[in-house]
């Protein structure tokens, strides 16, 4: 049946589909960045001209679906449906079938030069482990999922909205602020380099034992073994084995120790890592709270190499809307500028996370995360709220983005991992 939309020159349609025959429509869609009515209207259109009648769809459980056509397409489906002796059912199945047969799943785009995220700051407590993990979680989520995705204008509105008052409660996300999206279903290495072992904890791996091989000690020249050893999956559906995970172990508190008797201590880090980066699209550091040589090594493992694109890789910096993050920021980005100075590189910042907001903080709050948004360069690329979800993935020693990923942390994670991208 057909009757006119109101919202334009379009008619509403209505017959029926399988629920994986939808499911698979509204995820090649969105893989190809069109609607889905532009979609069935592409397959009605060739199967209409098809010379005879298509392969057989199994339609069984198939359920109510409407969309919106160009006038007069339906009533030319339903007469090639007469014509061919098929159900309309069958004939859209049959439609939808065709479309997603003509435009399969694009392959994933994957960089040339592994991305390399240090995610920092030498004040303790923002949250950048919380940001590395979920980072890592929303760039290895499945390609052929869609998966809820805070828009770009969502996260303008917060920043706008850091310029007037603290209501009495937190802000509620708007849900025409969200889109549902493909995952960008990257490899993605997280390496825990603080000697406190948190991202390793909060995953639920194990750190490395003392007597054993670690990150350390090829960084000091002194391996025991292959690093790749060391590497743990985080096995959870959401990421197919996409997400892994580098553990720490409690000896990089003499890190900054051994490093001072090894050449080039600078490249310490990227020597140990470049044998790994050929099986990553995505190598992020979780960065200790320190500014000493190993934040260095960070600093330039993250800098831009030859034929690579400013802002493909570099620092990522988390911080609080409150006084004490801006003192370290301030003392990070001076580190960071020498450092490019000494050694004549580019370390790029790839953008600024306001962690744990609440404006129910009022004006310490909503006056902090005004000046953040008034720093411009870098710019703010991220506002995570601070919620309950991600106090209880880490008490069950699991990722966000599977523990609850539907919450308004796991929707601005997303976005934050589109914008760094």
């Amino acid at each position: 049946m057909s009757s006119p939309a109101s919202s334009s020159d379009r008619e509403k349609v209505v017959s029926k589909l399988p629920g994986w025959l939808r499911q698979n429509l509204k995820v090649r869609a969105a893989q190809h960045g069109i609607d889905i009515q532009t979609a069935v209207e592409q397959g009605i259109r060739d199967w209409c001209s098809l010379a005879s009648t298509g392969q057989p769809v199994d339609t069984s459980g198939a359920d109510s679906f409407s969309t919106f056509l160009p006038p007069g397409q339906w009533d030319d489906f339903r007469q090639s449906a007469t014509d061919r002796r098929v159900s309309l059912i069958q004939g859209l199945a049959q439609s939808v079938q065709l479309w997603l047969d003509a435009n399969p799943a694009p392959d994933v785009e994957r960089p040339e030069i592994t991305r390399r995220v240090i995610v920092c700051n030498q004040k303790g407590g923002v949250g950048k482990t919380a940001i590395t993990a979920g980072l890592g979680e929303a760039l290895a989520e499945d390609s052929d999922a869609l998966h809820p995705v805070r828009v770009a204008k969502a996260l303008t509105k917060a920043l706008r909205a850091s310029e007037s008052e603290a209501g009495e409660t937190e802000p509620v996300e708007d849900p025409l602020d969200i889109e549902n999206l493909p995952g960008p279903g990257l490899k993605v290495l997280l390496v825990d380099f603080d000697p406190q072992c948190h991202l390793t904890n909060q995953l639920g791996a194990t750190p490395l034992p003392m007597s054993g091989d670690s990150l350390t000690n090829h960084m000091a020249g002194d391996p025991k073994g292959d690093l790749r050893d060391l590497i743990v999956s985080i096995d959870e559906e959401a990421f197919g084995g996409r997400l892994h995970l580098l553990p720490a172990c409690n000896d990089a508190f003499l890190l900054d120790v051994r490093l001072s008797a090894v050449r080039a201590r600078e490249a310490a880090l990227e020597r140990a890592l470049a044998p790994l980066e050929g099986d990553y699209d995505v190598i992020i550091v979780d960065c200790p709270p320190s500014l000493g040589l190993s934040m260095d090594a960070a600093a330039y493992y993250g800098r831009r190499r030859d034929g690579e694109r400013a802002g493909q890789s570099g620092a990522l910096i988390v911080v609080q809307a409150e006084d004490s993050s801006a003192d370290a920021y301030e003392l990070l980005t001076t580190q960071i500028d020498d450092l490019r100075g000494d050694l004549q590189v580019d370390i790029d910042y790839l953008g600024i996370v306001v962690n744990l907001y609440d404006s129910r903080r009022g004006y310490i709050a909503t006056s902090s995360l005004q000046g953040w948004v008034d720093i411009k360069d870098p710019r703010v690329v991220g506002l995570i709220g601070d919620l309950k979800e991600q106090k209880e993935a880490v008490r069950v020693k699991r990722p966000l983005l599977s523990y609850a990923p539907k919450s308004q942390q796991a929707v601005g994670m997303r976005a934050l991992a589109r914008e760094v991208l």
